[in-house]
């Protein structure tokens, strides 16, 4: 409880009934300042193998979609080379204009990353969403140690 030293007309000291918060401010202050120094340090730049699928398969369609990025950064569809421009009429012709269908990605083993995400964003300019990642089944049963 805090006391108010001002006069009064008994000479005796009245209760006042106010919170003293500068305690709790300062303790957030404190806590607000430990969070923005370890922020910046919880997120690492790690080289990272991504390793094989482990995941049971999933049925496959009776025709699948392939678009491939293949080693020398070309772009295929089945077994088509197409242009990066032209992917997405090319997947207009082959889905029939039907955007909901579940185009199957693949790419090499040495392609950037920064190019898979290209082609990704091209799929998704052309209006195709659903997009699978295609890599090759661990048959050792176990994911990589």
């Amino acid at each position: 409880m805090a006391v108010n030293l001002g006069s009064n007309d008994g000479g005796d000291l009245a209760e006042n009934a106010d919170i003293n918060i500068t305690p709790f401010i300062d303790v957030i202050l404190v806590l607000l300042i430990i969070f923005m120094v370890a922020a910046p340090l919880s997120t690492v730049d790690v080289p990272v193998e991504l390793p094989v699928s482990a995941a049971p398969q999933q049925p496959r369609p009776e025709k699948p979609i392939f678009v491939s990025v293949k080693a020398d950064l070309g772009v295929a569809l089945g077994e088509d080379a197409v242009d990066r421009p032209a992917l997405g009429a090319a997947l207009d012709a082959a889905t029939k204009g039907n955007k909901d269908e579940r185009i199957f990605l693949r790419a090499d083993k040495g392609v950037p990353y920064g190019e898979l995400m290209g082609v990704m964003n091209l799929l998704r300019g052309a209006g195709y969403l659903k997009v699978g990642l295609v890599g090759l089944e661990d048959m050792s049963g176990g994911g990589q140690p």
